[in-house]
């Protein structure tokens, strides 16, 4: 049976239809946006990392030219903190407290960046000036600035009321049953390494404006988000107010990969300065800012062990991981670490498991979910680990892979943290990777490589992450009078294309051309709920969602077409944006028909899907590099991706999705690092020292699925979002070791692989 893919319904490749006003400079962003009247905040921040501190006079600040207020934490006394609520249970059941973020700091600063106070005048240029004029007296102290040496003795204590640096222990598995696993194993591989932290860097840096309507005696904000409904009712906590006394908007968003899910210091500052002032009050960050103090990902310390039997199968699995916090819990940050170990197993039958999560307190940034969130730590860690096994045991690497897959005949399989897995063809998807990147070919392009003095490596990662997690995302549809339809829905697009993604389910069910199907997120005031985006969930959760409220619409413009025609309903078909009588020319259009409706109601339909597990996408990547070894320079010569995502909405928006994580999880293994020195101070916190991956270290991508439908989502669909990110790092890095190892013997090399660390970790390794 042929199956025909409808024009613009699932599995269509329909162009993104955001492209034409982004290209053409008509995006509007929050920085965009110029109220009448408008004032301009600027935060003084911190420039040491650790230390007590104290306000002196503000006066000179005050009667700077064109300033008309400055704020400090006694002025601000009744807002709240900004305050996590996910902190796990520990082992003893008991839940850590947490050091939550207050709106300015009252007489401590733990970072630097951490906001001292407010500043508002007439530009940004005048508040600046006037903040340099605050009297502050820092009485500075040493800090904690390292993951691996925060509970170190002799590091400074973050909170020293603590008496730890500590700020939770987490732990999965089971201690006896893994201890045994081990104690009976015929080899055992251990691995240490450092997840690096890394600085998100979406193209626009974070803005907001906030404003006091006196008539309605709310605040308004407007502000780049991943979702305005949750930024809403962290605020009104924030202010003790209910949430309607709240409108929250968001315009276009350029980019969100997590941080711009939080709710960050300058949203409380310019609402409450515009409700005393009576005036809009704008925030908009610069690129330095957004290194300093937007939340930022991974940084972690790892050990990690593997026991074997002498056939090279998984018996057991250790891991200890540090997760660093920063200097305070962030909305989410003791939930990343959490969430990442409990894919601590990824697509491999392991049947013993001990893992041990301790968050930690530093002096830098805090650190929350950045692309992935958790499950690209995971991921990195047991591939690597995975590779190292297979070295130990002299297998290949694709052998000791397709020896511990979990089989298709298992699933439903039930892993050691408790994650449920649908389904899978591990082995399948990593049989057309290695056919696709002509995997047994390598050695002759090895020699090659050789022959023009270059060195050369082939990685691989098979993996598997949990997102669309369960939870729903209600969808709301109504026909126009000019016949065109409405989608209301409480997501978020910061890139993604939702105004694509989510009209091809309405055209599907109505039968119309996207171009007459709008949607509308961002705004608090057209929807009373939603859950935002994040975790891949929009389209799993979200589009089945539209799906069905699509089909509720079309059944009611059915009904109405049918008494307008004199039909039976079950005689009408929509085509086109007309309702038809089946085999006539009798038609009537969805104008007349908006028209012609007896009750608003009947022109509305509502889709809601209730999603009780997660998705698992999963698949494969292998990543080739070569590497001149006179100057440490990689070069990626083929990149391969076979995934399996279910069933697949839009190929372009997918490829899109795909490429995009891809580039950032290289990113992490080649080029980008944050750095802080001793004391604390952010060494890179510019593009002039940060790396960020250009398009002249990548070669076009070959990227195919292979899906297989998931059965605990209603269309089939697993979530993509983040899965480039997940499976790509470990990819490049294993291919970077492949290379060292067969050129030198070298076994492991910290991320980011750098043209100067590769160069360093060769001349060290040439003489032996």
């Amino acid at each position: 049976m042929t199956i025909v893919t409808p024009k613009f319904g699932m599995g269509a490749s329909v162009l993104r239809r955001e492209d034409a006003a982004f290209i053409q400079g008509q995006g509007r962003y929050t920085d965009d946006i110029q109220p009448a009247g408008v004032l301009h905040g600027y935060v003084l921040r911190s420039p040491v990392a650790k230390a007590s501190f104290t306000v002196g006079s503000t006066d000179a600040a005050k009667a700077a030219p064109g300033v008309h207020l400055v704020l400090t934490a006694k002025d601000i006394a009744h807002l709240g903190d900004l305050k996590s609520g996910v902190m796990q249970e520990q082992p003893d059941g008991t839940k850590a407290p947490t050091r939550d973020i207050p709106v300015l700091c009252r007489d401590r600063v733990n970072y630097v960046g951490d906001a001292v106070a407010f500043v508002v005048a007439d530009s940004r240029a005048l508040a600046q000036d006037a903040a340099e004029l605050i009297d502050v007296d820092y009485d500075s102290e040493d800090a904690a600035s390292g993951t691996a040496t925060a509970l170190a003795e002799g590091t400074p204590l973050v909170w020293p009321e603590l008496g730890s640096n500590r700020a939770f222990t987490y732990h999965m598995g089971d201690k006896a049953k893994t201890a045994a696993a081990f104690a009976r194993a015929a080899h055992v591989t251990r691995i240490e390494f450092v997840n690096n932290r890394l600085v998100c860097n979406y193209m626009e840096p974070r803005s907001a404006i906030g404003e006091w309507n006196v008539g309605e005696n709310r605040f308004v904000l407007t502000t780049g988000s991943q979702g305005v409904h949750s930024m809403q009712y962290i605020l009104a906590s924030v202010f003790k107010i209910k949430k309607n006394q709240l409108r929250v908007i968001t315009p276009d968003v350029g980019g969100g990969f997590g941080p711009k899910s939080f709710v960050y210091r300058e949203y409380p500052l310019v609402l409450e300065a515009a409700k005393r002032l009576g005036r809009p009050v704008k925030w908009a960050g610069d690129r330095t800012e957004h290194f300093l103090t937007d939340a930022q990902g991974r940084d972690n310390a790892v050990t990690a062990e593997m026991a074997l039997d002498k056939d090279g199968r998984f018996l057991g699995m250790r891991v200890d991981l540090l997760a660093n916090m920063g200097a305070y819990v962030s909305q989410y940050g003791p939930f990343i670490p959490y969430i990442g170990v409990t894919m601590s197993t990824g697509v491999y039958d392991i049947r013993a498991l001990d893992v041990t999560v301790t968050g930690l307190y530093t002096n830098t940034c805090p650190v929350d979910a950045y692309r992935g969130a958790g499950r690209p730590e995971a991921a990195f860690l047991l591939e690597k680990l995975v590779d190292a096994c297979a070295h130990d045991l002299g297998l290949p690497v694709e052998e000791i892979r397709r020896r511990n897959f979990i089989r298709p005949e298992q699933f439903p399989y039930r892993t050691q943290t408790g994650r449920l897995y649908d389904n899978g063809e591990f082995e399948g998807h990593m049989e057309r990777a290695i056919e696709r990147s002509e995997w047994k070919a390598f050695p002759r392009r090895l020699e090659q490589s050789k022959a023009g003095g270059k060195i050369r490596g082939i990685g691989m990662a098979t993996y598997i992450e949990a997102c669309a997690f369960p939870g729903s995302e209600p969808a709301f549809v109504e026909l126009n009078g000019d016949g065109t339809v409405t989608l209301k829905i409480g997501t978020q697009t910061n890139g993604q294309g939702h105004a694509t993604a989510y009209a091809q389910f309405l055209s599907e069910k109505l039968n119309l051309d996207i171009d007459k199907i709008h949607v509308r997120q961002g705004d608090t005031d057209e929807l009373k709920a939603g859950g935002g985006t994040g975790g891949s969930r929009s389209i799993p959760l979200g589009g089945v969602s539209a799906s069905r409220a699509g089909e509720d619409l079309a059944n009611k413009i059915k009904r109405i077409a049918a008494d307008e025609l004199e039909a039976s309903a079950g005689d009408i078909e929509l085509s086109d944006g007309v309702a038809r009588i089946v085999g006539t020319d009798r038609t009537i259009d969805f104008s007349t028909i908006a028209k012609a409706a007896k009750n608003p109601d009947d022109l509305k339909g509502v889709g809601e899907f209730v999603q009780d597990e997660c998705t698992y996408p999963n698949g494969t990547h292998i990543c080739e590099v070569e590497i001149d070894p006179d100057t440490g320079t990689t070069e990626i010569v083929r990149y391969t991706i076979v995934d399996d995502f279910g069933v697949t909405v839009n190929p372009l928006l997918l490829a899109g999705q795909v490429h995009g994580g891809v580039v950032q999880g290289v990113g992490q293994a080649l080029t980008e690092n944050t750095v802080h020195g001793e004391d604390g101070q952010l060494l890179t916190a510019s593009f002039m020292d940060y790396a960020m991956p250009r398009a002249d270290n990548f070669p076009f991508f070959h990227f195919e699925t292979r899906n297989v439908p998931s059965t605990t989502n209603a269309l089939g669909i697993k979530g993509a979002g983040e899965a480039g990110t997940i499976g790509s790092t470990p990819a490049a890095l294993n291919a970077v070791t492949d290379a060292l190892w067969r050129a030198y013997g070298v076994r492991h090399i910290e991320m980011p692989a750098t043209p100067a660390r590769i160069w360093a970790t060769i001349q060290e390794a040439a003489p032996r």
